[in-house]
């Protein structure tokens, strides 16, 4: 196959951030452009963006090869661009949209067949001379937990007990800690750590059932945990003339949950002599699989300079833009083009890294408790506009993020001369940037960027293990500035109250002939509650839970308030949305709830109540009624967004109830189970 010639229409048979970069591309070379949405997407920012766009059923629609084709057909497009995830390495889809006489922006089927099953890619890599982790394969038997197609129950007690001694022996072969991983998919899910046998079966029980639920492929399989270890990955580009070439590497190592969360390029531990070998396995990987398209082969580099095999990604990474930045090269416009037939241009040979680039993922979830995701309306999504600043987003002021899809905003991308100029940069726009109504996980992504060991290029994949939210984000929960956020949000609602006022609107606010008591408003940031008082007029008293605030008012309006902070003057812009105040100045940002201070008391919600703090799907209950807990220990095991969350309890206690079963729909805030003790432990733990 030489190429199909010039693309006039393209599909995007996807969603968000990743239909708009696809566009944005498109819009440069003239190519009009089909979006599919669901409903959920509807008011989504690209499905305005495409040139036509078509209502899928539902909202796994994008996962409805019959549809997708049916939408292309309608529109009368000559190609489809699967983008990232959904569909994206689905050999099946490739060939139905070949077969319906679509070009096909991707790989060949059938390399994406070899390549999809992380099994199968690692007999093939061995066979290639490419080194991999050690590790096993599991073929778990019918009945077995995890495995596919039906028995009896009997027989599937008797296999699942021979199943668990096959998955131990296997973990004794391979030697511990040791990773679960699903043969499909990839981003994280469907990935356990066991580090003793008496973890590993369950374990792979919880890997298969997440890995069946996001890929419908509950094959998993074993490999040793390399620690400390980098995850470093090489970008591949070839085309129908069978020159496949690398574009350098990047370094993904600092991620949560096994999803990456910062990713730069180049790779701070990485010399020329490890790079040019590096990109030699990279090329004989897809060279193996008579790879064309984009892709990135991901490698895990271990702390003696070796490094090993994971998987080969079939398709456009979400952080390819830091390979962009770099080399200056159009990741999407040459997939364009060698989907059209066209050698790699001569660009892509005399590629070079110049200078460094850092991305991030923006993401609405709470670190705090085991980065659950958040949901509700963005008020405002805002970055300065800085020379060497990206901004990738599906997402503006009024979209809602829900539980359907995957929780990231943004991604945030700094290209500078150096790695120090770079982060510098990144640093600066997410501190300056403006993100109101959904909770996000900005400020653990500047604890990291700030970190030694990030900045002296030490971090691997082990970094958030070893330095978790809690510690990461404790200087911010006890910073003062965060105390002068909710002071300048008190000052402002003041201000606001005085501007309401029905009469004596043009007397300065706060006048008194005599002196007061201060006023005291009360905010929440998270856990921690702050009770701001505050006296104006000729004799100012401010004060944060009792303590004195040594600051001058300068100005307070609703919107904005001036301070002088140890001689420093500062301004808070301030924004009041239904639920929250948002504050943002030079010293960072924070997000309060108002709190009433004569609070109504909740009849209906039993002492004690657990709520699951995201609607989402039951698939696991891990205590029961009389069971004594411990705060933190799990007791129900929520689906969200295709992965699963633990909820915890929020403090000692007895299990008295037990709300919901196995597959049952929960919604936010619903009570799951109701634990009593000394101090009634409800909440969650996450």
């Amino acid at each position: 196959m030489t190429g199909n010639g010039p693309i006039r229409t393209l599909l995007v048979a996807n969603r968000g951030e990743v239909a708009r970069r696809v566009f944005r591309t498109c819009r440069e070379l003239g190519i009009r452009t089909v979006a599919v949405y669901s409903p959920p997407d509807a008011g989504a920012p690209f499905v305005a963006e495409a040139d036509a766009a078509v209502a899928l059923d539902g909202a796994r629609g994008y996962l409805d090869t019959a549809q997708i084709l049916a939408a292309a057909e309608a529109t009368g497009a000559d190609a489809v661009h699967p983008g990232w995830g959904f569909l994206a390495e689905n050999a099946g889809f490739a060939e139905a949209c070949m077969k319906a006489g679509l070009i096909w922006v991707g790989p060949p089927p059938a390399a994406m067949e070899s390549m999809g099953s992380k099994i199968e890619a690692r007999r093939l890599m061995e066979a290639a001379g490419v080194p991999v982790v050690p590790g096993a394969t599991l073929t778990p038997p019918p009945g077995a937990p995890g495995a596919a197609g039906g028995a009896g129950a009997a027989e599937a007690a008797v296999d699942g007990a021979a199943w668990e001694q096959s998955v131990l022996a296997a973990g004794e072969r391979v030697g511990f800690p040791l990773l679960v991983k699903a043969s499909a998919g990839g981003g994280g899910k469907g990935m356990r750590l066991a580090a003793s046998a008496a973890e590993l079966p369950g374990a792979v029980a919880d890997a298969a059932r997440e890995a069946a639920a996001a890929f419908g492929d509950p094959a998993v399989f074993l490999e040793r945990y390399v620690s400390p270890g980098r995850h470093v990955e090489v970008q591949v580009l070839g085309d129908h003339h069978g020159t496949v070439v690398h574009l350098f590497e990047r370094d993904c190592s600092v991620q949560r949950r096994h999803q990456k969360l910062v990713e730069e390029a180049p790779s701070p531990a990485v010399d020329p002599d490890l790079r040019a070998r590096m990109g030699a396995a990279a090329i004989a990987a897809a060279a193996a699989v008579g790879y064309h398209g984009v892709g990135t082969v991901e490698f895990l580099l271990g702390p003696d300079g070796a490094f090993y095999f994971l998987e080969m990604n079939t398709r456009l990474q979400v952080e390819h833009p830091v390979t962009e930045l770099v080399t200056g090269l159009d990741l999407v416009r040459l997939q364009l083009a060698v989907a059209e037939g066209r050698p790699l241009p001569p660009e892509v040979h005399a590629a070079a890294i110049t200078g460094h680039a850092v991305e991030v993922r923006l993401y609405a979830e709470d670190p705090l408790r085991d980065y659950q995701p958040q949901t509700g309306r963005v008020e405002a999504i805002e970055f300065p506009a800085l020379p060497g600043l990206r901004v990738d987003s599906g997402v503006e002021a009024g979209s809602v993020i829900g539980t359907d899809y995957d929780s990231m905003l943004a991604k945030v991308i700094a290209t500078g001369p150096t790695r120090a100029e770079a982060t510098r940069l990144l640093v600066d726009a997410l501190r300056r940037a403006r993100l109101h109504g959904v909770g996000t996980n900005r400020d653990l992504l500047l604890a990291v960027l700030d970190h030694e060991e990030f900045l002296g290029g030490k971090a691997d994949t082990s970094f958030l293990d070893r330095h978790p939210p809690e510690e990461l984000l404790a200087p911010a929960l006890e910073s003062p500035a965060l105390r002068l956020h909710a002071l300048a949000a008190a000052l402002a609602a003041q201000a606001g109250a005085r501007e309401a006022a029905p009469v004596l609107r043009s007397v300065r606010s706060g006048f008194r002939n005599n002196p007061g008591p201060p006023a005291v408003r009360r905010f929440a940031a998270g856990d921690v509650e702050l009770a701001v008082g505050y006296r104006l007029g000729r004799s100012p008293v401010f004060t944060v839970d009792g303590e004195d605030q040594a600051v001058t008012l300068l100005d307070a309006r609703p919107d904005r308030v001036e301070l002088v902070v140890d001689g420093i003057r500062r301004r808070f812009t301030v924004r009041r949305y239904q639920h929250s105040v948002h504050v943002d100045s030079a010293l960072g940002s924070a997000v309060f709830r108002p709190v009433d201070r004569f609070p109504a008391k909740d009849a209906h919600r039993p002492s004690g109540s657990l709520v699951a703090p995201m609607p989402g799907t039951v698939v696991k209950i891990l205590a029961a009624p009389g069971d004594t807990v411990a705060k933190g220990d799990p007791i129900v095991v929520i689906e969200a967004m295709k992965m699963e969350h633990t909820i915890g309890a929020g403090g000692d206690g007895t299990v008295a109830e037990i709300l919901v079963e196995v597959g049952r729909q929960v919604d936010i805030d619903q009570v799951i189970a109701v634990i009593t003790g000394d101090d009634d432990a409800g909440g969650s733990d996450g």
